[in-house]
């Protein structure tokens, strides 16, 4: 799955494309777009060993068409050039790329860092030591359950033990601050404090992330997304910890509870981030991989320097928005209407609220959505080789929590195709080693 923004580094003025007038604020300044992406997302593989039921990509199988090493290392060239700050690397799995080693100390020689994002199969103790030795790497382990049971229904079975197993090799091989990053769920909001528990027992750093209704995710979210409540819970939650807990651009639609949460509270798409795909598309937005946000590819003449700058569809993204029907709203100025993937994958207008509004704006406009307004996304990579079985659902949650909602409950769970070998194997070759219990 791919990873989204977090921390922002310092800009300067070369980055502008057109400042706004009497600019107040960085934000400000980013709503009109810069000339080079602060940070920007690549998807090197749709390859996976896993099926996760929320995968925003739909990984799996590898493309035949993905960009080759040659061409990858072209692109870090451009991105050295533009003075781009650090690339969000994922997938699928980047790390079952044969030359992911080779373009990740390729970008970090030429001055761009790399955060990529890992469901930890392939770091082993070795990897794991030659990650904590470049300053310039960073590593996001992926987790969406604080207990086995409620990760691996979601992520594939044996998934919880292999992130376990990564972080603590990262621990061991003395690797601080690495990333514990969660994909906030309605089965997951009750285990907020044992994600911190765990993210401070291997000296990581907990970054949540909102689930969007992008991929696989298209076909569970109405099971899988927080409920009002939760998120209420959830906001609460981020202004207790917000100092502590990453979160990028992910709840600035939380922000109509009352104030700003940390992080990027604006829709950065075609502004200051982007999606580069296996095969060299670019894409608005990281959540949004469908034809309608697909500016252009690093393999036409220009490169990706081109499509950045000249794009019509990024162009039109820097314009002012009016808001639309939530230009009215109180908290448009927190809000900024919500996201814009989130309300183009629930087939809800992109100049209206949020189908996850504070306000229950979006459930209204849901309630009174078409089966047949709600697009599919563009591509599906995942494992199709035999027909998808439901998973069992999970229990419970063991919690403490006020907020509990059962998983066993409710609506059918999301069923998810059986991981399956890959026309080409990304795993060939390869058996880690089993977790050992301290």
């Amino acid at each position: 799955m791919t990873a989204e923004p977090i921390a922002l580094p310092r800009t300067s003025e070369s980055h502008l494309v057109s400042a706004p007038p009497k600019p107040t604020r960085l934000v400000d300044h980013f709503e009109y777009g810069l000339d080079a992406p602060i940070c920007l997302t690549w998807e090197l593989t749709y390859a996976c060993n896993l099926t996760c039921t929320h995968c925003l990509s739909s990984s799996g199988r590898r493309d035949p068409r993905e960009l080759t090493t040659e061409e990858c290392k072209a692109v870090i060239d451009e991105l050295q050039k533009m003075q781009v700050f650090y690339v969000n690397i994922g997938g699928g799995e980047p790390t079952v790329r044969s030359d992911f080693w080779e373009l990740l100390d390729y970008a970090t020689s030429h001055n761009v860092g790399v955060k990529f994002s890992t469901n930890g199969v392939k770091l082993t103790e070795d990897k794991a030591r030659l990650l904590a030795a470049n300053d310039y790497v960073d590593v996001q382990i992926s987790l969406d359950g604080a207990t086995a049971e409620v990760n691996d229904y979601i992520r594939s079975k044996g998934s919880y033990d292999m992130a376990i197993r990564a972080m603590e090799n990262l621990q061991k091989a003395g690797m601080e601050n690495f990333k514990l990053s969660v994909v906030c769920t309605r089965w997951n909001i009750p285990q907020l404090d044992e994600f911190k528990a765990i993210a401070d027992r291997y000296g990581a750093q907990l970054r949540l992330t909102r689930l969007r209704p992008s991929g696989r995710a298209v076909d569970v979210w109405d099971d899988l997304h927080p409920t009002q409540e939760q998120q209420r819970e959830l906001y609460e939650w981020l202004v207790a910890h917000g100092d502590e807990v990453l979160t990028g651009d992910s709840f600035f639609h939380l922000s109509a509870y009352g104030e700003s949460l940390p992080g990027l509270n604006l829709c950065g798409a075609g502004r200051v981030v982007c999606l580069i795909d296996p095969i060299g598309e670019v894409y608005a937005c990281p959540f949004a991989i469908h034809d309608e946000f697909l500016a252009g590819n690093v393999r036409e003449e220009g490169g990706f320097e081109k499509v950045w700058k000249e794009s019509a569809l990024f162009q039109n993204l820097r314009e002012p928005q009016s808001g639309g029907a939530c230009s009215t709203c109180a908290f448009f100025d927190t809000c900024k209407g919500g996201c814009m993937a989130a309300k183009f994958f629930t087939g809800l207008p992109l100049d209206g609220p949020d189908p996850e509004c504070v306000r229950g704006f979006g459930e209204e406009l849901l309630a009174e959505r078409e089966d047949s307004a709600v697009p599919k996304p563009s591509g599906d990579h995942s494992h199709r080789t035999s027909p998808p079985r439901p998973r069992k659902s999970p229990a419970r949650p063991m919690t403490n929590r006020k907020v509990a909602v059962s998983i066993g409950s409710g609506p059918p769970a999301p069923s998810a195709p059986p991981v399956s070998a890959c026309n080409e194997s990304p795993l060939a070759g390869f058996a880690p080693p089993t977790r050992t219990t301290p």
